[in-house]
This record gives C-alpha cells, structure tokens and sequence, in this order.
C-alpha cells in the first residue's frame, strides 16, 4: 500500500472470460488539445474512468485499440505520444471484471460526507474493490450506487484500502481534486492511520516497538507477503508504530500506527514479532480463541481536508465481534484522543 495508497496494493489481475451471449462495447475518442502529447495510455483511461491504467494496457495487447487514422491499422504501443485530432476506437468485450463497475445499493456506515470527502467505516467481510472471485457486492459497487459520480473518478473515488477481514475506517475521495490531494497527502504520510490489534500471545517487547522491516511477497506462498532483505529479494520498505495496551493469558492488546502503507502490513510485522493477530490463520494467527476474523481494527484516522485544509479526527470503536472479546477480557479501548 511506492506510497500512494492506490497504488500501494499488488498489480490487479484484470484478466477475465468474455460474457457469452453479450455484445461488445465500442467507445471512440478523439485527442483534444488539453490531452495533445500525452501517452497513449493515459490518454485513453480519460474516456474510460471506470478502468485502471493497467486494465487499458491490457486492452492494448489484446489489440482492442485502434488508430483510425493510421495508413495501416496496427495495435498502437501504450508509449505512444497522441496527436492533436486523432481518433481512437476502443473495443471493451463483456467480461466478469468490466460488468463488476455496476451500483449494487448498500447500508454503508458513512461517518462523514461533503462534496469531496467521504469516510465510511467498513464491516469486515466487505472487500473493498472487484477481483477475481469478488467482482460484485463489493465498497466500490456500494460507492457507484450512492453517488453515480463515483464513476467518473478511479476506483470510485477509493485513495486506500483495508483487507476484506479487517473493519473500520477508510478514506474515499468524491472529487478529483480531493483524489489527487489525498493520494499525494498519503505519500507524504499526511494522514494519521491508526489501528487496533490483538495478537496471540502476552507481549514482553516494551511499551513501544517500531518495526521497520521490508515487506515483499512470500516466495514459499503467493498468498502470503513476507518481512524481506532487500538486498537479496525484492520488496518495499515498511514501517509500523506499535505500543503496548494490555495482556491477557493468551494474548496481547496492541495499537498500530501505520508509516507506509504496503499490503498487509500490520499483519505480517505482527507475525514477524512472534505475535500474529488472533483469527489470522494466513499468517499463523490461531483460530480458535473467540474470533473468527482477523483481530484488525482501522481505528482512527487524523488529517487536514484535502480542499479546506480543516482539521479532521475521526474514529470509530471496535465492531461488535471484538467489543465482545475485550468485554469477555475485561480490556479497554484507548481515549480516541490519545497522542
């Protein structure tokens, strides 16, 4: 989750079956001079908003883009610099990805709504953007149905995203300008993300741990991110703030601040500690002590407004699941005003 949280996540899978029995979309677009000069690519993603950057490359090498006013017609490069005037088609087959851009109505917990910014907290169970197997029912369905200008920004308006198990807050963008701002504000690590975790087993590390350790994809399991040596393997650098709230017998009770913002961060420096979040069977987290779910809280959120540049703190308290599980061990939530 490079910072930018859009693009913090893994390269999306865009590949899908053609829809049988579907006919085929075609969209013409002409460069105008606000767009002369621009690569092709990024041209093209301005008349198909509801599409990502690498979703239009793979178009390209499928050859469903055509110059119309080339001599002969062959499958431009996505570096290609487009002209003043130029036509071209672009042919979009139904497939499960491109019909999952649909509005699904939904109850969404918005916490927070103006015309640039929403800040919705997620049930877990709720994945945040199609991907094969989830290309319905998702955030962005349920964003496109309350506001049908989602679908003119990327993603609907999405600047980051939380695991489908994991539930609380998250930013969503409802102009482009906004988009740009908090995309950038979260490079600059503008914005305060903070979580709540429980992780297996008492915590004997202090009341403070930063971790910096690089995180990069598992090589014994895909599925799976990993911390890394960035001198023998590839990965980002990734740093989290933790510090100690309570114990139980069997457990600890852990606020996270987040630095960087890769995939699954907390949850594998959790691991990497000794201590992965209860529920969290991917990285070795045990099942079976009153969660079903991964002990992953988005907690607080602290920023300036992207346009007004107000001050803004929002937070919201654990779902029931995990009110539960600290209510049956007598743990508290931390002030939400707390440094």
């Amino acid at each position: 989750m490079h910072d930018p949280a859009i693009l913090s996540v893994e390269p999306e899978d865009w590949s899908g079956d053609d829809v049988a029995g579907e006919p085929a979309e075609t969209r013409a677009l002409t460069v105008d001079g606000a767009s002369h000069g621009l690569r092709l690519d990024k041209f093209l993603q301005t008349g198909l908003v509801e599409f990502s950057r690498s979703y239009v490359q793979q178009l390209m090498a499928q050859g469903e883009v055509t110059c119309l006013d080339d001599a002969t017609p062959v499958t431009p490069k996505p570096s290609r610099k487009v002209r003043l005037g130029e036509r071209y088609r672009v042919t979009l087959r139904p497939t499960a990805q491109s019909k999952s851009f649909l509005p699904e109505a939904m109850d969404l917990d918005v916490r927070y709504a103006d015309e640039h910014l929403w800040v919705i907290c997620k049930p877990a169970g709720l994945v945040v953007h199609p991907a094969p197997g989830n290309w319905q029912g998702t955030l962005l369905n349920g964003l496109l149905a309350m506001d049908s200008a989602a679908a003119e920004l990327p993603r609907a308006g999405i600047v980051h995203r939380l695991d489908k198990d994991t539930s609380g807050l998250m930013l969503v963008a409802r102009s482009r300008q906004a988009m740009d701002r908090l995309v950038a504000m979260i490079a600059a690590r503008e914005v305060r993300r903070e979580y709540l975790a429980i992780g297996y087993r008492p915590w004997r590390l202090g009341p403070r741990v930063e971790v910096q350790a690089p995180i990069g994809r598992d090589a014994r399991n895909r599925l799976r991110m990993a911390t890394v040596d960035l001198d023998r393997q590839s990965g980002k650098p990734a740093h989290t703030s933790l510090a100690f709230l309570d114990n139980t017998e069997e457990a600890c009770w852990i606020r996270c601040r987040l630095h960087t913002g890769r995939t699954h961060q907390i949850r594998v420096h959790m691991a990497h500690l000794g201590h992965p979040l209860l529920g969290d069977a991917l990285y070795g987290g045990p099942m079976g002590l009153g969660l079903q779910r991964q002990a992953l809280h988005a907690w607080r959120l602290q920023l300036s407004h992207p346009i007004t540049g107000q001050a803004l703190h929002f937070w919201a308290d654990p779902p029931a699941d995990l009110a539960a599980w600290l209510a049956q061990h007598q743990l508290a939530v931390p002030p939400a005003t707390m440094d």
